[in-house]
């Protein structure tokens, strides 16, 4: 592992920073290893997570989905069938409470709740508002001749996007925005946040509340639909665990897309020729982004349980193994993609990266993510001109400084400054 020799994944901050080359050494050395620090397995392969991610849930469990290794499984695994071990522990798990870390027919009966929700015609109906909403942040800051887009810009646009598909009323959005606690698996901080068996509770009374005014008086939303809703045998969910999937939802809604518009205006700040020919050529404004995806893939890795003894790749995993699939490192194998460091929108399989996961977990807001992000790069382009990287905030070209948020499953900037000349 040349120069990552000991160090820790988990609570190392400098590889939050630049994670890339530490997958490339650990895949070098081999796509399939157990680290030494928590014992996860790692994969980073392409091949092996891909592998990994479509295994069925009775071998690969989801019930570590977020927190992976930390804290430790709350009971020893014993002999090369846990499941009946896992079933009895899992209400101490972390996030056991919401869809990321369910399992089975309980996983699929509540993820067609979600999936439900975002359509096609919702997302056509969302766009309108989608559009008005980047304007008007744009309006915000577009005479200053400045920005800082994390805050003013990408979180705001991803989270009021959704507040706007589930039918948030408009007076609690801005206070929404401020109830987004810190992200999962964060290296510090309080560690509530990031190992909680719900870190969500703070929304769950709003939404609770909202979810009953909905069944009351439905509004022709996404929430009076999830309001509404029936499993496949016609039972209805209790309100509590509808109010868990929207608080899932709404704080999930916001994570992924957020983070690619950020990690996408960096990219384009950095390269003026890219930013001329993505506005003379809009129609590749879909592929610029799928590349981003891939580069800068917004969740780092994600973690499955192994519930029986089997193997991934050429190497044994025992029951009772974390195993840490790095969709980052996937996206970056050279036996997958050609020059896998290089930025080009025109690479050839654009869309087989893995960012928004596959399987049966695979991220169900994905087509949300990609309108988000098209539409916030798209009006960004139409209305600033010469966008660059603020060289006061982040240095000069040739050393440059961006902050990453301290966690070890979301590649997430922290802030990013940028200048540019009103369009």
């Amino acid at each position: 592992m040349g120069t990552f020799e000991g160090r820790d994944y988990f609570t190392d901050a400098g590889i939050v920073q630049d994670p890339a080359p530490y997958f490339t050494a650990l895949r070098a050395k081999c796509p399939v290893l157990r680290e030494p620090h928590h014992g996860a397995v790692v994969v980073t392969g392409y091949d092996e997570v891909l592998d990994a991610l479509n295994r069925p849930s009775d071998q690969f469990s989801n019930c570590v989905s977020v927190a992976g290794p930390i804290p430790p499984l709350p009971f020893e695994a014993e002999g090369d069938d846990i499941r009946a071990q896992v079933e009895a522990h899992r209400a101490e798990l972390p996030w056991s409470g919401h869809l990321v870390s369910f399992d089975g027919p309980k996983h699929a009966e509540h993820r067609i709740l979600v999936t439900r929700l975002i359509t096609p015609k919702r997302l056509k109906q969302n766009e309108a508002y989608l559009i008005g909403l980047t304007d008007r942040l744009i309006d915000g800051f577009i005479a200053k001749g400045r920005c800082e887009i994390v805050s003013e810009y990408a979180h705001a646009v991803s989270t009021l996007v959704i507040a706007d598909l589930l039918g948030i009323p408009d007076a609690d959005r801005a206070e929404l925005l401020e109830l987004l606690g810190a992200p999962p698996t964060q290296i510090d901080g309080d560690p509530d946040d990031k190992i909680g068996p719900d870190p969500l509770t703070h929304l769950h009374d709003r939404f609770m509340r909202y979810l009953s005014e909905r069944q009351a008086d439905p509004q022709g939303d996404a929430m009076s639909e999830l309001a509404n809703s029936k499993f496949s045998d016609g039972s209805a969910p209790d309100v509590e665990v509808l109010a868990r999937l929207a608080s899932f939802l709404f704080g999930a809604g916001q994570d992924t897309s957020a983070r690619l518009i950020a990690s996408a205006v960096r990219i384009l700040a950095e390269d003026p020729a890219l930013q001329q020919r993505l506005r003379a050529e809009r129609h590749k404004i879909p592929d610029f982004l799928e590349e981003t995806l891939r580069v800068e893939t917004p969740v780092k890795v994600n973690f499955r349980l192994a519930q029986t003894r089997t193997a991934v790749g050429e190497a044994e995993v025992p029951a009772g193994a974390i195993v840490m699939n790095s969709l980052m490192a996937a996206n970056r194998d050279p036996a997958h993609f050609e020059r896998p460091d290089s930025f080009d929108i025109d690479r050839p399989g654009l869309r087989e990266h893995l960012a928004f996961s596959r399987g049966l977990h695979a991220c169900p807001g994905a087509p949300l993510a990609r309108l988000e992000a098209r539409v916030a790069i798209e009006r960004l382009l139409d209305r600033l001109a010469d966008i660059r990287i603020s060289q006061a905030e982040h240095g000069p070209a040739e050393a440059r400084r961006y902050d990453y948020e301290p966690t070890y499953m979301l590649r997430s900037l922290s802030a990013l400054h940028i200048d540019f000349t009103p369009a």
